[in-house]
């Protein structure tokens, strides 16, 4: 498929996905604030800061400027931070195509509202949600650029626009499948950081796979109640936007979220781990506004809420699976 795409977000994941997009055959424009970095990815065909192992199609042209990113785009991927989505969309809103199609490559909850990506997009560029989507899934950066074999969802909940994202970036290495359940999706994506990190404090305090796999399935029971509280699909979390993503990023050196949760467990303070972490782990702040979301819904995240003590109330990681292992004895279902 030909398309003008553009990736705001000239980080990992989004520079990982221009190449994507470029290798399905699009074109691509690829926005950053650091003009420095964006003359490196141009002059070099290369991100020395985040990607530097990857050389990138010559179809994948960066800038500083956002409405030269979005002059055409029939397709906009937004990769930036998420608590940093709502501010800089605001600004590119105004730059965008009317009928340009939205897609999230963020997996967070915005602090303060407990908004879905999507909703934060929806509200602030007040478009039609059938314009708006969601690319989630077990997708490693360090993998998807050596085009290692990998699979993905595209949420939206029209299924033509679902269809036209999906062969936009339908390569040999990298299939997407199509799902209207946006909000399962989502919160698959979101919460599966919540759970690595938990994950990771677990493997830093050198306890093994038994409290790890309890950890994986345990999160993946919190994340469904959630989920179906707030309307989606059960099956969903059970497809790769649930128990593959959270397969992926609890199990792997590669995932930040479980780097992250893997240095706390080891006694490193949150001020030390952030200093030693040069990429956004989304976990860290997500974990704050999924433990609002599931309050919200009167749900029960206990794994969520340890996650919180242990990283934004100082709570200390062995406390903290004491209290989690005392909690009363239950059915599993």
């Amino acid at each position: 498929m030909t398309a003008r795409c553009a990736v705001y977000g000239t980080g990992s994941w989004g520079t990982s996905f221009a190449m994507v997009l470029a290798d399905a055959g699009c074109e691509v424009a690829l926005w950053g604030r650091r003009p420095e970095l964006v003359t490196a990815i141009n002059t070099t065909r290369t991100n020395p800061e985040y990607r530097p192992e990857v050389v990138l199609p010559d179809t994948v042209t960066a800038t500083t400027d956002p409405a030269e990113a979005a002059h055409g785009a029939e397709f906009v991927f937004l990769a930036v931070p998420s608590q940093a989505l709502r501010a800089n969309l605001a600004e590119w809103a105004p730059l965008l195509r009317p009928d340009a199609v939205l897609v999230s490559l963020m997996k967070g909850v915005e602090l303060g509202t407990a908004k879905r990506m999507s909703e934060v997009i929806e509200e602030v560029v007040k478009t039609d949600p059938a314009r708006v989507a969601v690319i989630t899934g077990p997708n490693l950066a360090p993998e998807i650029v050596a085009r290692q074999p990998a699979a993905a969802v595209v949420a939206c909940r029209d299924e033509e626009v679902g269809r036209r994202i999906q062969s936009a970036c339908l390569t040999p290495y990298f299939r997407p499948y199509t799902n209207t359940d946006v909000t399962g999706c989502e919160l698959g994506g979101a919460v599966k950081n919540v759970i690595a990190l938990a994950v990771g404090i677990a493997g830093g305090m050198g306890l093994g796979d038994n409290t790890k796999a309890s950890l994986i399935t345990r999160g993946l029971a919190e994340t469904t109640r959630l989920g179906v509280a707030m309307g989606a699909d059960p099956h969903t979390f059970a497809g790769l936007a649930g128990m593959g993503d959270l397969v992926a990023t609890c199990s792997s050196p590669l995932s930040r979220n479980n780097t992250f949760g893997r240095n706390l467990g080891q006694g490193m303070s949150l001020a030390e781990t952030m200093r030693a972490t040069s990429q956004t782990a989304e976990g860290v702040k997500s974990c704050e506004s999924v433990a609002d979301l599931a309050r919200r819904h009167g749900v029960d995240m206990p794994i969520t809420e340890t996650v919180v003590d242990i990283v934004h109330n100082g709570k200390s990681p062995a406390a903290a699976v004491r209290e989690l292992m005392s909690r009363s004895a239950k059915p599993e279902r």
